[in-house]
């Protein structure tokens, strides 16, 4: 059985299941849903569990505290010393949390599927059809070499390299 996603429906009681705070070798932080420590015990040991940006199947359980939602709930005091207690999460330069970051990406990324014609192999191709105007100009991905994509910008014609999550390559479960 496969982490469930959230929204995902498959019979089983999702109000018993675990949620836990994953992260895999490449550093990518994620949620899995399981229905007990051992299933993800069990699943991560066959190689089951993966990360849904970059596949990759060494995947660690980080920490994590629990969820309680407090009706009243205030924010914490300011020490009495009135410097302002720091921030819980490490902000980038842009002020963004790594979360955060990652969460904008795979909407680019999504975005960027969903507004273009997947063109496969013949990305380079296609390109210079739409760039030369022997095609109707439109938002195309596909597969292109390294060598292809610098002899694209020698003419002229803006690519951009973006790796697509395997997650999001296929159907969505």
């Amino acid at each position: 059985m496969r982490p469930v996603p959230v929204g995902f429906y498959d019979g089983v009681d999702n109000q018993n299941m675990k949620v836990l705070d994953l992260r895999c070798a490449n550093g990518h932080g994620f949620e899995g849903w399981f229905g007990s420590e051992d299933d993800f015990l069990a699943q991560n040991g066959r190689g089951l569990v993966e990360c849904p940006l970059c596949a990759d199947r060494v995947i660690t359980r980080m920490p994590s505290a629990p969820r309680l939602n407090l009706s009243g709930a205030r924010a914490p005091a300011e020490p009495s010393s009135g410097v302002p207690a720091p921030a819980t999460a490490p902000a980038s330069p842009a002020g963004a949390v790594p979360a955060d970051l990652q969460a904008l990406w795979l909407q680019a990324v999504r975005h960027a599927i969903a507004n273009t014609d997947d063109v496969g192999d013949r990305f380079a191709e296609e390109a210079r059809r739409i760039h030369y105007g022997e095609t109707e100009a439109r938002g195309i991905r596909g597969l292109a070499s390294a060598e292809e994509r610098h002899a694209l910008r020698e003419e002229g014609i803006e690519v951009l390299a973006l790796p697509i999550p395997p997650a999001l390559k296929g159907p969505v479960q």
